[in-house]
């Protein structure tokens, strides 16, 4: 048994899409959520300056003496995952884009894959590496929504504004032809509930948080560094200086807990 902590990091609040499946499948593990606010979005800033910004959150965090280290951000990790897993000698588990589930989904289906997006995570090579080894079938789209981050920073998770978003970004886009839509940033899950309401329904909504998540189980596992004793509880740290931080991240967390609840039945 290690009673130490496991440390989630993201921009902002986007990586607590993960932190919330965490909890309901280690409901006994104890946390750490780390959110660089100082500094977000990361989406649309250059990869060295995101770079910089993982390593410092980083370093911070292993001051703490955590046992893992969760990347809940399909950005940072396109960037920085592999520095970071060559500086620190515990498991580090990063995140990216579902592409391989929902290609598998689109054989069934017999649709295409849309993946949605930052514009620095769509760009970056890992990407297109990823999607040139699952898209055997050439199904696979993206599209880059650069401002929704700063929406869900803001905790605008409904309402007109946020609908009228997504109608203009996906007005050109033969909804159709699509069978799943990819969740391909941790902030985005926040808005499953407005895409349900809003997309066919044939449409699947799917993110990387459950196999982020399996994968974090099985390193635990292996490096016999679960705890099968803790509370599940969670300790929030921000880089920046709004006192507001806490309490943003304490409510965008009981958000995405209802959200995984109606999913998960």
């Amino acid at each position: 048994m290690d009673k130490r902590a496991i440390a989630f990091f993201d921009s902002g609040i986007g990586g607590i899409s993960v932190l919330s499946e965490a909890l309901r499948m280690l409901p006994r593990e104890e946390y750490i959520y780390y959110a660089d606010t100082r500094h977000v979005p990361y989406g649309t800033k250059s990869k060295e300056e995101v770079r910089a910004y993982v390593l410092e959150a980083a370093a911070e965090l292993m001051r703490r003496q955590v046992k893992a280290l969760v990347v809940a951000c399909n950005t940072a990790t396109s960037i920085a995952i592999q520095d970071l897993r060559a500086t620190y000698d515990i498991p580090i588990v990063g995140m990216e884009p579902a592409v391989k589930p929902a290609v598998e989904l689109s054989r069934s289906t017999g649709r295409r894959v849309l993946v949605l997006a930052t514009p620095l995570t769509l760009s970056e090579r890992k990407y297109a590496e990823l999607v040139s080894r699952v898209d055997d079938g050439s199904v696979v789209d993206s599209l880059a929504l650069p401002e929704l981050v700063d929406t869900c920073e803001r905790l605008q998770f409904e309402g007109e504004a946020v609908r009228r978003y997504f109608r203009d970004k996906l007005a050109s886009v033969d909804l159709s032809r699509y069978g799943t839509v990819v969740l391909g940033c941790t902030h985005y899950p926040f808005y499953r509930r407005v895409l349900e309401e809003m997309l066919p329904g044939h449409i699947r909504l799917i993110d990387g948080a459950l196999g982020t998540v399996r994968r974090l189980a099985q390193l635990l596992a292996e490096r016999d560094l679960l705890n099968p004793a803790g509370r599940g509880r969670v300790t929030f740290l921000s880089s920046g200086r709004d006192p507001d931080d806490i309490r943003r991240m304490e409510t965008a967390l009981a958000h995405m807990r209802q959200l995984r609840e109606a999913v998960n039945g």
